[in-house]
């Protein structure tokens, strides 16, 4: 053989043609270079030879084979290696299920970085690639604070508060800040030392509780909104607020009185409400009155007038005759309206029959007891009448004999 038929970049002794092929002799191959290349070049690497010389390496013999160890080989190792690899991808495949609950949103990160969020229900993730971070974004969750602030008059007061709040987005609750909660502690602190701050005590303590809390509702807003911590605030409860405890008796009496005032207040607005409608109904009542009475008047002022009209022909007619009738019938509608006295007089005495008396002590006797006498007066009654019509109406019963004596045409 020829120096120029040997090739001048291959291992000495792999050109020779005559030279038979050795693959255990490793001095002429240490590395199987070439057999590897030839044999990509063929066909694709056999798992079961990779798998078989990793468990030569595992039997401590080196990376080297001989002859001697790979008898000492089980016969079926080999066909037991794409059984164990398949068995192990099962395996994977399956540890990768998971299930979110119903109120609950996963966050699943690839590698650290935020991938995707994933809804209720079973799942599946690539175990030791994806994680999964399960986050509750229907519970509502409370954060309490409390402290001693400085108010806007320099006095010192007590106050706690609590803040009810969810998530709203799960990734942003969790990507960005590092705390959410403990983000949302410090602001809510923060906005009440802030309202706090511009309020006197005296209305931090009675009337202007609301105004805190919407205040504070406000400003905790104001706070977390350039963070974009994902949460939302449902509601802002304003618990106490205490001042201390050197002048706390002070400021209870002082809340007492002011609590009575609005309990005064309330009862005179219950009060006048309860009176002005009674008011309105008397004032309709009485303008209602004096609207018929008005139109009573008027009615029997032109009844009156037409009754003349109609008697004015028979006036001139007979002056006298009606002027007499018109006497006679004024007398009547007068002595209708006055008390009846009769009189009898004999001699120098003046015997008075008060008969209007008389029939009213006999309208009020009780109608059960009957009386054969019924109608008619005894001789005791009319002497006792007689009697008490001289004692009690002398003066009165002399000037009306007086006025029956006179003429009709005074």
């Amino acid at each position: 053989m020829s120096l120029n038929d040997q090739d001048p970049w291959a291992k000495p002794g792999q050109n020779d043609p005559k030279q038979p092929e050795n693959p255990s002799n490793k001095p002429d191959n240490k590395s199987g270079w070439s057999d590897r290349q030839d044999n990509k070049e063929q066909s694709p690497p056999d798992i079961e030879e990779i798998f078989g010389n990793l468990l030569k390496k595992l039997g401590g013999n080196g990376g080297q084979s001989n002859n001697g160890n790979n008898t000492n080989l089980p016969k079926n190792l080999n066909k037991l290696a794409p059984a164990a690899i398949a068995l192990a991808v099962v395996l994977w495949g399956l540890s990768g299920l998971y299930t979110v609950k119903e109120a609950e949103r996963g966050v699943v990160t690839r590698f650290g970085q935020l991938h995707s969020i994933v809804q209720p229900g079973l799942n599946w993730k690539p175990n030791f690639i994806d994680e999964v971070i399960p986050v509750n974004v229907e519970q509502v969750k409370e954060l309490r604070t409390q402290g001693a602030m400085l108010t806007q008059d320099e006095n010192m007061v007590k106050v706690e508060m609590t803040v009810q709040y969810r998530v709203q987005d799960p990734a942003k609750y969790l990507f960005s800040v590092t705390n959410a909660d403990d983000s949302l502690n410090q602001a809510t602190d923060s906005a009440l030392r802030y309202v706090i701050g511009h309020m006197t005590m005296d209305d931090i303590l009675t009337t202007g509780r609301a105004v805190v809390r919407e205040q504070t509702w406000k400003t905790l807003n104001n706070v977390i909104k350039p963070y974009d911590m994902g949460v939302e605030v449902i509601d802002v409860n304003f618990q106490s607020a205490r001042p201390p405890e050197e002048v706390k008796d002070a400021f209870d009496d002082a809340i007492k009185a002011q609590e009575d005032e609005q309990r005064y207040i309330r009862e005179a607005e219950a009060y006048a409400r309860e009176q002005e409608p009674i008011a309105r109904g008397d004032a309709q009542r009485i303008v209602e009155g004096a609207t018929a009475y008005k139109d009573k008047v008027v009615l029997n002022a032109k009844g009156e007038v037409e009754r003349l009209q109609r008697l004015l022909p028979e006036f001139k007619a007979s002056p006298d005759l009606l002027r007499e009738r018109l006497y006679i019938q004024s007398m009547e509608q007068i002595m209708s309206k006055t008390p009846k006295i009769m009189l009898d007089g004999n001699g120098n005495n003046l015997n008075v029959l008060p008969v209007d008396q008389i029939l009213r002590n006999k309208n009020t006797q009780p109608a059960a007891e009957p009386s054969a006498n019924q109608g008619t007066l005894s001789s005791n009654e009319l002497k006792s009448a007689v009697k008490n019509g001289q004692n009690s109406h002398g003066q009165t019963q002399t000037d009306d004999r007086s006025i029956s004596r006179q003429g009709r045409f005074n």
